[in-house]
């Protein structure tokens, strides 16, 4: 026999060894009845062409190393069955791929078959994630586009790394895509799909089958090269400094040796052989084209290894073909594997894939995402509190908008919105920041019960219940609702409510002045309220008169922040009581505003602040009570009879200097301030009748001074990639490095005259993202009435860069007149409460409450009279 390639008969042979006839193998290569993808009741659609489909799994669970070895250690037997069955055995079919023979615009404009292929050696990563997400919602809105098409959302498992891949790690991967809602049209061990199996380790006959036809054609080889022979041209090629590669030193053997090789049972690799002065050629939908000389750049690469498993690059291109995929959406990293999954897919005339290869996601350091940086799973962002809807939203952002400045998406939303040309080039940073924005953006538009019901599984990964506690107890429904509305206006993951809790239910205050380390809460009790106020807490709950939660009531607390979400929750007369008796307290102490309520609150809590004191001692009560849920010991609870005892202890620890609440100079200033108000008033009420009110005197918002807006100058300015009404700049605001700021000028006006411009920046505002670009800080502008013109605030020339600007009327000196920290300025919502009193007066000046915007060079100035400032 002259041909010793796996021919045909060779093939039904290695068959007929695991104990297979050629008829059953000849049947694990036929159509199956296709599968609707909408309702049963539907008409089904327009079958694809068949491919290569196995009907049955294998009878024997030989890998397909073992069967090639088996094969090349009996190779004499086997030869001889081969030649006895040449004649009689009937020929596999032809491998057939469902879009031969179409143009990809044809095929792209009528369906949208994506596919996830997961490696099950670990768990779903940030990365593998988004490649999932941008898969599906292709398909997804190819399902809706192209209705009763075969668009789908394909999932299958690359498991040939037989060493590391487990069961355990694929029901791990498969788990994460279920919790991030990624519902997949066709995947493993699922009935009446038509393109599976769709593990790759059920697949070894189709690779066979392929590695036949290639041998047969002349476009593959046998190479029997030894591990050895391999690794000394490596170390060769090394040292003659050549890029190592294989020297094709197999592919044109005499027949004659390679016989003599097989019958001597030699092990051998099937080697590709790369077509001399081939070039691939590919238009990637994100990094635009790309080519290889690909005789240059590979030599001729392994299909089949010798101990018969199918290489990566191999299976995944006969998978894609036989599947109808019809895009390939990956991370970039996969770009290189294209040259040969492209060779191997012309050879066989199947048809290439689109192909989308999207950037790599960075750490903030710009390094490679990795677990060094934190939570990179999917898994443990279920566990830390994430919504999968929030996931979705912000893992879409990765490398991709649609063009607007909006970042919060819905499903629905996100399907209607993606488009793959719109994914761009440059890798993006993964922010956990801008992560939690976007979950708590998410979980403001849920009832507080669905929260509620995520935040009970938190109470149990936190170990915060009882052990045996069922998830149906009504008290852990309660307690959870309950932890819920005390956290929401705070929380950015379900998780801070059951952290938040957990805070709550402890007791800060140490047992000595000596061993407290809040600097803040120290300078309080040096002021000296906290004892007199704190010892008359503890004599009144001693006494019985110091209101306490109402135990048949503990829900009516929370009332406000419930809502409808539980009926029968009374109106909580707790709270009225103790309201009341915070006003007595005032009248009969001689002390109000925070030099009352931060000694009680750190009396009765431990913390200096945090959220109402009803609701987190109603809590605390919940906890302790007879049927609670709470395991007190592990939830480091601390009851309120403890506090009290705690306090009572603290105080006798407070040097006798701080007993006393205020001294003679304080006494002496308060009166002082008080006979300056008095004069005030006595001087408004004899101004003449028809003078103008001061709008400052009826004002009741927070202090012009709680922001921070400083000169600036605007040292550089470029498009922002991705949106299309963004600048980036960098302004010098007197730090040691210049801030990056984005702004919404790009409408207004040209780059090249913001560049050494003086504005004003208001700087105490937190850092985020903004279209992926890091802003921290906005560039105060002025705007028409109806916002179709906006010019820059210019401070005088003679102004100093960094310096802060003022107002006149109010105290920008000393504490009282420092800005608020940026986390402040968000959650109170500063910059939106005093942006009704920024306005531009009729002669173009911004102004708060009629008062000018001071540089030391003057007074600021703008182009837009009667605007606004902003």
């Amino acid at each position: 026999m002259q041909l010793r390639t796996l021919t045909t008969p060779t093939v039904m042979a290695i068959v007929s060894i695991i104990g297979l006839t050629s008829g059953r193998f000849a049947r694990a290569f036929v159509p199956v009845a296709r599968r609707s993808l909408s309702t049963s009741n539907a008409r089904s659609p327009p079958a694809l062409t068949a491919g290569l489909r196995r009907t049955k799994k294998n009878a024997d669970s030989e890998s397909l190393g073992a069967l090639l070895t088996k094969v090349q250690k009996g190779r004499g037997h086997l030869a001889t069955l081969a030649e006895e069955t040449e004649a009689t055995a009937a020929e596999l079919p032809d491998i057939i791929f469902p879009l031969a023979g179409r143009s990809q615009k044809d095929i792209l404009g009528s369906l949208a078959r994506m596919r996830f292929a997961p490696s099950p050696t670990g768990s779903l990563h940030v990365g593998g994630a988004r490649t999932a997400l941008y898969n599906w919602l292709m398909a997804k809105k190819g399902q809706l586009d192209f209705e009763g098409s075969e668009s789908a959302f394909i999932l299958r498992v690359e498991d040939t790394d037989l060493a590391r891949s487990t069961k355990e790690s694929e029901a791990s991967v498969l788990a994460d895509l279920q919790w991030l809602g990624l519902s997949w049209d066709e995947g493993p061990d699922m009935e009446g799909c038509n393109y599976g199996p769709y593990r790759q380790s059920e697949r070894n006959e189709i690779y066979v089958a392929a590695a036949n036809r290639l041998l047969q054609e002349g476009k593959a080889y046998r190479c029997f090269c030894t591990p050895e022979e391999l690794e000394e041209l490596k170390a060769q090629q090394e040292a003659e400094g050549i890029p190592p590669r294989y020297d094709n030193r197999w592919r044109d053997a005499d027949p004659e040796l390679v016989n003599k090789m097989l019958d001597a049972g030699t092990p051998f690799t099937v080697r590709f052989k790369v077509p001399d002065g081939a070039r691939i050629v590919i238009e990637d939908v994100v990094r635009g084209t790309v080519g290889w000389d690909a005789s240059a750049t590979v030599g001729d690469f392994i299909m089949l290894r010798s101990n018969g498993v199918p290489v990566y690059n191999f299976c995944v291109a006969m998978d894609d073909a036989l599947m109808g995929v019809t895009t390939v959406v990956r991370a970039e990293e996969h770009l290189t594997n294209t040259l040969r999954q492209a060779l191997i897919l012309d050879a066989l005339g199947a048809p290439r894939p689109r192909y989308a290869h999207c950037s790599l996601i960075l750490g903030e350091d710009k390094q490679k995402l990795s677990k060094r940086h934190g939570a990179t799973s999917c898994d443990q962002f279920r566990l830390d509190g994430f919504l999968p809807d929030a996931m979705i939203n912000y893992l879409a952002l990765l490398g991709w908008n649609d063009g607007t400045d909006n970042e919060i998406f819905t499903r629905d939303e996100l399907i209607d919105a993606f488009e793959v040309n719109r994914v761009v080039k440059s890798p993006s940073v993964f922010d956990m920041e801008k992560l939690k924005w976007v979950n708590s953006q998410h979980m403001k538009l849920l009832p507080i019960d669905e929260i509620a019901d995520l935040v009970k599984d938190q109470l149990e990964w936190e170990g915060l219940l009882k052990e045996g506690t069922s998830m149906d107890d009504p008290n852990v429904n309660n307690f959870a609702l309950a932890a819920t509305a005390l956290a929401r206006q705070m929380m950015e993951t379900t998780k801070d409510a059951a952290t938040n809790a957990q805070q709550v239910l402890g007791y800060g205050l140490p047992a000595t002045y000596a061993e407290l380390q809040d600097q803040h809460a120290k300078k309080m009790i040096e002021k000296g309220n906290f004892y007199p106020l704190a010892m008359h807490l503890v004599e009144q709950f001693e006494s019985g008169d110091l209101p306490q939660p109402d135990t048949e009531n503990l829900l009516a607390a929370f009332g406000d922040a419930i809502g409808p979400a539980k009926e029968n929750v009374l109106n909580c007369e707790y709270t009225s009581t103790y309201q009341k008796y915070m006003k007595a307290l005032a009248k009969e102490k001689d002390v109000k505003g925070k030099n009352l309520f931060h000694p009680v609150r750190l009396a009765l809590t431990g913390e200096m602040s945090g959220q109402d004191v009803t609701k987190q001692l109603s809590l605390l009560s919940m906890a302790v009570a007879e049927d609670s849920v709470i395991d007190n010991e592990k939830a480091g609870v601390v009851s309120f009879a403890e506090r009290m005892e705690r306090l009572k202890a603290f105080c006798e620890s407070i040097p006798e200097e701080f007993h006393v609440a205020v001294n003679d100079k304080e006494k002496s200033k308060s009166a002082k301030k008080e006979a300056e108000a008095q004069k005030a008033k006595q001087e408004t009420a004899a101004a003449p009748a028809g003078a103008a009110a001061d709008p400052k005197d009826s004002y009741e918002g927070p202090p012009i001074t709680a922001l921070d807006i400083r000169v600036g100058e605007i040292k550089r300015v470029w498009a922002h990639e991705e949106a299309d009404k963004l600048y980036c700049e960098e302004i010098d605001v007197g730090e040691d490095e210049p801030r990056q700021i984005a702004s919404g000028l790009r409408p207004y006006m040209n780059a090249e005259d913001l560049e050494g411009k003086k504005v004003l920046v208001l700087c105490n505002l937190k850092a985020r993202k903004l279209v992926g670009f890091p802003s921290h800080g906005m560039v105060l502008c002025a705007s028409s009435e109806d916002h179709t013109d906006v010019r820059l605030v210019n401070p005088p020339v003679d102004a100093k860069i960094g310096e802060r600007v003022t107002v006149p009327d109010f105290d920008f000196e000393g504490e009282d007149g420092a800005p608020y920290a940026e986390n402040k300025v968000g959650k109170k919502k500063i910059v939106e409460k005093l942006a009704p009193f920024m306005v531009t007066s009729k002669y173009g000046v911004p102004e708060f409450l009629g008062r000018p915007f001071l540089t030391s060079g003057g007074v600021c100035t703008s182009a837009i009279p009667d605007g606004t400032v902003g």
